[in-house]
Formats: C-alpha cells, sequence, structure tokens
C-alpha cells in the first residue's frame, strides 16, 4: 500500500458566481497538522468539505495515498474521519449509545468497554447513563471527540475543534493531537483559537480568493 499522504492539486472552489480560491497545491504526510486560516467566508470550511469528498471542486483533484478519493471513497473513508461544527451527537441517546450507533454506521464492531473508558478519559464518567439533550455543549463535544478516537483513523479533518471548549478540554484536545500526530497521524484543522503544540510539524495554509502557492 503507497505511504499515507493527502494531496490537492491546481484545487478550485467557488460558491455561487463567487470564487473563494483557486490554483491551490498542497501534500500533507504522517505526522503532519495543516492549519487552515483565513477570514469569515473566506473558503475554510468549503475546502473542508472537498477533502471529505462531501462537495466537489470546480477544478483539480483531492488524492489520498496518490489516488483520487472519488476512485475509492470506501477506503478513503475508513481511514478518514471528520468533525465538523455539528456534533453530530443523537439527543435521545446517551453517550455510550451514541457511541454505538457511530461504529454502526461506519460498519465497525462496538467495543463498549473501549467506549466506556474512552468516556471516561474525555471526563464523561458521570454523562454515562444521560440522554445527550441534557448535556452542555461542551459535554456532547467530548462525545463527539470520543468518537473521533474510537475511529481508528489515519487522518482527522477538525473545523474548529475548540469551539464550546473550557480552557482543560482544550488541553486535552491539544493532547489528543498531538498523540495522533506522534503516533504517525495527520491533522486538518480550521481554529480561530491558538493551538499549543510544540514539538509537532505544524504547516500552516492561508485561504483567499486568490491563487495559492504550493507549499513546500
Amino acid at each position: 500500500m503507497p505511504e499515507a499522504s493527502l494531496s490537492i492539486h491546481d484545487l478550485a472552489c467557488a460558491r455561487g458566481d463567487r470564487l473563494l480560491f483557486k490554483g491551490m497545491n498542497f501534500t500533507l504526510k504522517s505526522g503532519e497538522l495543516l492549519l487552515v486560516q483565513g477570514g469569515n467566508g473566506q473558503g475554510k470550511t468549503s475546502l473542508l468539505r472537498l477533502l471529505t469528498g462531501l462537495a466537489r471542486p470546480e477544478e483539480g483533484e483531492v488524492r489520498w495515498r496518490g489516488a483520487a478519493i472519488g476512485r475509492q471513497r470506501e477506503t478513503y473513508h475508513a481511514e478518514m474521519v471528520y468533525l465538523g461544527h455539528a456534533n453530530g451527537v443523537k439527543d435521545d441517546l446517551n453517550p455510550v449509545e451514541n457511541l454505538r450507533f457511530a461504529d454502526g454506521l461506519q460498519g465497525r464492531a462496538f467495543d463498549a468497554a473501549r467506549a466506556v473508558a474512552t468516556l471516561e478519559r474525555l471526563g464523561l464518567a458521570r454523562c454515562l447513563d444521560l440522554p445527550c439533550r441534557v448535556l452542555s455543549f461542551g459535554q456532547r463535544r467530548r462525545v463527539a471527540l470520543a468518537a473521533l478516537l474510537l475511529a481508528g483513523a489515519t487522518l482527522w479533518i477538525l473545523d474548529e475543534p475548540l469551539t464550546g471548549l473550557d480552557v482543560h478540554a482544550v488541553a486535552l484536545m491539544e493532547g489528543l493531537i498531538r498523540d495522533h500526530l506522534t503516533g504517525g497521524g495527520m491533522v486538518v484543522a480550521t481554529t480561530h483559537q491558538a493551538l499549543n503544540l510544540e514539538g509537532v510539524t505544524v504547516r500552516r495554509l492561508l485561504v483567499g480568493n486568490v491563487a495559492i502557492p504550493e507549499m513546500a
């Protein structure tokens, strides 16, 4: 199997009649984080949607392990996990049931003991039997983070992952990202908040409505 890498080639994206960006190129490899930056409405979330395969580019191509993601969707989605603005948590299910549901959607065997241990690690030990509708936004975000960890994906695509988290949870998220990268994973993230990721390779990509040169 080719080495894990995410690359985009001459990518262009438009919203209606407005060109968000064009001529975008980059390659991301194991152990690297790509921090996508730019003002509101400049195309950060649109880029992430292209990377996940939820949208198609106006021009160009997204590749995983050297092949276009459109030609290997099942393989790619097994190795990629996306955390967007919405937590994707079902209100009527408790945290453990939500993780069971997430594993079922992805066709993975559910390990209840591992799910509980992950939720407890994220500070949700007292919430395991509560329906998620009664949890705070930050607690619901932690349920989503537990699903992220249990997915076992090489590539994490995160849209504002620190939103709604308190100081302790932000530090926890930074630690999760750092561990994922040092373990050979890859992360693409947007965030308005500073990330403390000392010791890992952080690359930056500015998104705007102009051509973007290829990153070294």
